[in-house]
């Protein structure tokens, strides 16, 4: 495989196995043309502009993985997308959502039975504690068909709609929340990387994946109010200056995954890695991008933000 810009000329090319070319542009990027390409451990990389979508690194670029939970950034501007979305919409938390997350043991919003939330709000769910029960009650709200599984499979439907419709050919969901039963939920870098940079032009996108944390004020069944917290799985926020999001994910085929984003000075990089060697170092090697990016040395000096005990891991 051979990441080519027409036009552009190339300050280095790194020549990797299965004929993978690293490859960094002075023309598209200026900073870069002086900065070492930088080492990830994990086994996919890749680091676009997100003003024009031009590719700054690449590793892996199109070996095709497991994502795990970053499948929820999908799953958000599925729903963001849908012509006349009413974010005000108010949703039922039903039993079945808090049952396939005790089933699946997977990452949680602890959305509970009877309780309405905005769609606003389970977008929060969704994407900062990684709350698959958000991406059940999304799903089915926003899928057609007479039944839950029916819903839920046109929504699965929908993202894969999407995918197409932004002409990404090594993508496939099966999915709504990337615990995949037939091993049919895959992406690659770049092909995750277009997806995050589709995500990141909604302004409503934006606005809820870059905070730590989130409160939620929902009605109960009895008509009184809970109100949840949520923090953000994203430890890069808080400790890169600049990032803006977008979502982790892990998962036993997936490994640590990672999409990113981070704006200076106006600039703004989007990126993803995909299997790192653990939870802690794929924030590493998303800084260690960034900083070839914005030609900077932050990830030398970053320490990570800790999340509260109790917080949602993903």
């Amino acid at each position: 495989m051979k990441t080519s810009h027409k036009g552009l000329r190339r300050a280095a090319t790194v020549a990797l196995a299965g004929g993978l070319l690293l490859t960094a542009s002075p023309l598209a990027a200026p900073a870069q043309a002086a900065t070492p390409i930088p080492s990830i451990t994990a086994k996919g990389g890749f680091l676009l502009d997100q003003a024009d979508g031009k590719p700054v690194y690449g590793k892996a670029n199109n070996t095709r993985r497991q994502m795990a939970s970053t499948t929820k950034l999908v799953t958000a501007i599925t729903v963001l997308t849908i012509p006349g979305v009413d974010l005000n919409k108010k949703v039922t938390v039903k039993a079945e959502y808090r049952n396939y997350v005790a089933r699946e043991g997977a990452s949680t919003a602890d959305l509970r039975t009877g309780d309405k939330l905005t769609v606003r709000q389970l977008l929060s769910g969704l994407m900062l504690p990684s709350g698959c029960d958000a991406a059940y009650a999304l799903a089915d709200t926003y899928g057609t068909g007479t039944t839950t599984a029916a819903r839920t499979k046109s929504f699965i439907g929908k993202m894969n709609a999407k995918a197409k419709q932004l002409g990404l050919v090594n993508t496939k969901f099966d999915s709504f929340d990337g615990i995949s039963t037939t091993g049919n939920n895959y992406t690659t870098p770049w092909d995750l990387a277009k997806l995050a940079r589709h995500a990141m032009s909604s302004s409503v996108f934006r606005d809820v994946v870059k905070p730590t944390s989130y409160k939620a004020a929902a009605t109960t069944s009895t008509g009184g109010t809970r109100t949840y917290t949520w923090y953000n799985t994203n430890k890069l926020l808080g400790s890169y200056s600049g990032a803006i999001g977008v979502k982790t994910g892990t998962g036993t085929a997936a490994g640590p995954c990672l999409v990113f984003a981070a704006t200076r000075n106006g600039k703004t990089y989007t990126g993803v890695v995909l299997a790192s060697s653990t939870g802690d170092n794929r924030f590493t090697d998303a800084a260690k991008l960034l900083d070839f990016g914005f030609a900077s040395t932050t990830a030398r000096t970053m320490e990570l933000r800790s999340l509260p005990a109790g917080a949602q891991r993903d």
